[in-house]
């Protein structure tokens, strides 16, 4: 081990350490006593005193430990990260040929490209940083430059949510909203503007479901609920759906939705509602489609308010499912972490039972393939989706 590395300071777990998870909680640690800054590099031994990793430090976050290698010859430095970000954008562009789809994907998904508590989004020439912990937000000047140097002349926006700087110990002061950026996706323009309506400017993550769900829908009506900045409502209409209804709670989504149609000569309607009960409203009035989209919110990022979470999406499926033909094609999502495939699966057989509807599931997917989770980290894999017909 280089005398570099082993100037990082230590710090020592409680326990044997048998998981190869990169995260390792406040509770197995045992605290250093000179206490590194939070998001420091350290070397982390096990109670019997085994090197067991390198990685960031926060001593003040529910996830004290964030393991980066277990390679003991392996610094983390520049070097490192302009390794890392390289490998992540070399799978987007030579692996899954993203540019030949978009200008807009996924560059780095956190623990999936192996930088734990970084998310960054390419939207043409502007690139939006998320920051999850202390550890990529104090390493930020190495990942910038090491993005500029896969991305030459590009912008950047970068960002933390409230709770994460809460949790992570950290201050990322408030910066001008950038100018949006236009992207093409699958030949359909969409404005991005991070900061606006939604963080990053646009969600990448559904490319793949918009485009097989939009080669379902010519002459068919479609509605998209909770539209967002209508992201399936612009594809469906573009794709020659006979009508197309979006709705959305957030009149400032509709707005860009609105100027998203209009980038592409299309003409969808979309309605400011609640969609509980606008959804029951549809049903009185005897409204039925024959395409249905339900793609809500994030529900929570609280473990004690999962089962609240899956009554939310019960209802709602239920609702929905009423709005739907005999034969519809009904596609739902969510993108609740904490909500499992199996336990999304389960709560729309169970939105079917008391909707009194047979679903045939047709096809469960994710995110895209620009989304990697590794398999010890299943907390990287957020985004459910079914696909599904409403036999009768």
């Amino acid at each position: 081990m280089n005398a570099a590395i082993t100037e990082n300071p230590a710090v020592r777990l409680k326990i044997e350490r048998r998981s190869n998870h990169p995260w390792i909680f406040q509770k197995m640690v045992e605290k250093p006593p000179t206490k590194p800054r939070p998001g420091s590099v350290v070397e982390v031994v096990d109670r019997d005193g085994r090197w067991c990793g390198r990685g960031f430090y926060n001593g003040h976050s529910r996830i004290a430990l964030r393991i980066l290698t277990i390679d003991p010859d392996e610094a983390i430095d520049a070097a490192w990260f302009a390794r890392k970000i390289g490998a992540a954008v070399a799978l987007r562009r030579e692996l899954l040929k993203l540019d030949a789809v978009s200008d807009a994907w996924r560059v780095l998904h956190s623990e999936g490209d192996g930088i734990s508590g970084l998310v960054v989004d390419r939207y043409g020439d502007l690139l939006v940083v998320e920051f999850f912990s202390a550890g990529a937000f104090r390493h930020r000047e190495w990942i910038f430059a090491a993005l500029e140097a896969e991305f030459p002349g590009c912008r950047f926006w970068w960002f933390a949510d409230e709770h994460v700087q809460k949790q992570e110990s950290f201050d990322l002061h408030p910066r001008e909203i950038p100018k949006p950026a236009t992207i093409t996706e699958h030949g359909i323009q969409f404005r991005a503007a991070p900061g606006s309506a939604h963080k990053t400017g646009f969600f990448a993550d559904q490319r793949d479901n918009r485009e097989w769900l939009s080669r379902q829908v010519e002459g068919k009506t479609v509605l998209d609920l909770c539209c967002n900045t209508g992201g399936f409502a612009v594809y469906a209409a573009v794709r020659g759906a006979a009508d197309v209804l979006g709705v959305d709670i957030d009149e400032d989504v509709i707005e860009i939705a609105k100027g998203n149609a209009r980038l592409n000569g299309v003409r969808p309607r979309f309605v400011q509602a609640d969609i509980f009960p606008w959804l029951r409203d549809a049903a009185a009035r005897g409204e039925q489609y024959d395409v249905v989209i339900l793609d809500p919110a994030k529900m929570t990022r609280d473990r004690e308010q999962v089962i609240p979470a899956l009554k939310k999406y019960l209802d709602m499926n239920k609702l929905a499912l009423g709005v739907c033909k005999p034969g519809a094609l009904f596609a739902t999502f969510s993108c609740t972490g904490l909500v499992s495939e199996e336990e999304f699966l389960d709560m729309l057989r169970r939105a079917a039972f008391y909707a009194n509807r047979t679903v045939q599931v047709i096809k469960v997917a994710g995110a895209g393939a620009d989304h990697p989770w590794l398999a010890q980290v299943p907390e990287s894999r957020y985004l459910k989706a079914a696909f599904c017909r409403v036999l009768d």
